[in-house]
């Protein structure tokens, strides 16, 4: 089958080979367990559990506030220590429940109860995913259910199984694709139960050679579902990349995936769909990548949502001999937030920690120049943006011209454009304080 790509992107050392070889280790955490309640995109959660509470592996222990939100659960059992601000990656703090583990696991009622297939309308599919409090695992966030319910199902064309991980390092999406193939193909099913007009396509970059020939094997000789093999290039796994590259269609600003026919979804929320239809599973666990040259076992693990990244860096090992550990990332060295503690929760958005031995915003940072005109960042932009004017607005505190003329909120922060700046300027970072100073202008 053809390869197919988009416009723009750059090629970053991948370094997939230290955390790939492995299989996937279930990791069972030893110390309290943290739910921050706002995991998603939307309003967040309400705490429906009190300090003292005894909890089971399965409980919604924050509800939905309104129809963007989504439920929160516990992945253990135990007594709720208490409900209180805790740091989250970024270091920012937010309500959390915190959870003592009591190390048993004890499942909640219903929970596991396997369903017979076939046996599931429309609403029992939504409804399933709506009580599981299933998010967009590929980083976004955005409810599930939200985004799968639509006034028009058959206007859409394409459902997207986004199984491309293009981010350097991580390779949990590649591994769930190499041992959970039937159960991903089995959620996409369910998808495509909701648009009977649509056809499924599961898009994965090429140097997945194993993730490809495990999902092919699954969709042989099935009506409606493809594989779609796209080109090794960063940032691949962008929504608007992969219904350009699938469906040849146009995301534009302002618009959403379902406007153009399309709906995304990553190949982890679609085995997360699997769970929760077919054994009331909720959103409890994900598979999570512990990588970079500072760590001494790379690898991926399936780990319970609300363990903490310190307990991760134990479990890949602790760091190497001798080294340093000079920055690490709650995601990949591309769009990853740097951490400034790593005492902070896995949340279910969370796929990866990388810990890395050099820093090179720092590097950069001493070697910055003005820009030289080059125009590199604007051939690599996914977008089609001019980055190299954005600067300028930004600089200067433009809004107006950085909003409305330069479509400067379209910006994804991929950081191609850093990436290939020969003058080491920091573009990204300056486009996303950029945008939350716009956007923190307009809630005022």
């Amino acid at each position: 089958m053809k390869i197919k790509t988009f416009r723009g992107g750059i090629h970053p050392e991948e370094y997939k080979e230290l955390s790939l070889g492995e299989p996937v280790k279930p990791y069972l955490p030893k110390g309290d367990l943290v739910f921050p309640v706002n995991q998603h995109i939307g309003k967040p959660a309400k705490p429906v559990v009190a300090k003292g509470d005894l909890v089971k592996a399965g409980q919604i222990i924050a509800e939905a506030d309104g129809f963007v939100s989504a439920n929160i659960v516990s992945s253990c059992s135990g007594k709720v220590k208490a409900v209180e601000e805790r740091a989250t990656a970024s270091g920012a703090k937010a309500m959390c429940i915190v959870i003592e583990n009591d190390g048993a696991y004890t499942l909640a009622d219903g929970v596991g109860k396997k369903h017979k297939a076939g046996t599931f309308s429309n609403k029992d599919i939504l409804d399933a995913i709506q009580r599981a409090g299933i998010v967009g695992m590929g980083g976004a966030g955005f409810p599930t259910h939200v985004k799968l319910t639509s006034k028009n199902p058959d206007s859409i064309d394409y459902i997207i199984a986004n199984g491309s991980e293009c981010e350097p390092y991580i390779t949990c999406d590649d591994r769930l694709m190499q041992e959970q193939s039937r159960a991903i193909f089995d959620g996409l099913r369910l998808v495509l139960q909701l648009f009977p007009d649509a056809m499924g396509v599961i898009a994965i970059e090429d140097n997945k050679p194993e993730a490809i020939k495990a999902m092919e094997a699954v969709c042989a000789g099935e009506k409606g579902v493809m594989v779609q093999p796209v080109q090794t290039k960063y940032p691949e796994g962008g929504e608007r990349n992969l219904i350009s590259v699938v469906s040849g269609r146009d995301l534009k600003a302002g618009m959403l995936p379902a406007d153009v026919g399309c709906i995304v979804c990553n190949v982890a929320s679609l085995h997360a769909i699997y769970r929760a239809v077919y054994y009331s599973e909720p959103l409890m666990q994900r598979y999570f990548t512990v990588s970079g040259d500072a760590v001494a076992k790379p690898g991926t693990f399936r780990v319970p949502i609300g363990t903490s990244y310190e307990e991760m860096v134990e479990a890949a090992g602790g760091l190497k001999s001798g080294v340093t550990l000079k920055k690490a990332l709650s995601g990949g060295p591309m769009m990853g937030i740097a951490m400034p503690s790593l005492s902070a929760p896995i949340t279910k958005a969370s796929n990866a920690l990388t810990l890395l031995a050099e820093d090179e915003v720092e590097l950069a940072d001493a070697q910055m120049t003005a820009c030289i005109r080059c125009g590199r960042c604007s051939r690599v932009c996914p977008i089609h943006l001019i980055p190299q004017m954005m600067a300028d607005a930004a600089q200067r505190k433009d809004y107006e011209q950085y909003e409305h003329r330069l479509y400067g909120l379209d910006c994804i922060n991929c950081g191609s454009c850093t990436w290939v700046c020969p003058a080491k300027r920091p573009l990204m970072q300056l486009f996303k304080q950029t945008k939350a100073e716009i956007m923190a202008a307009k809630r005022k």
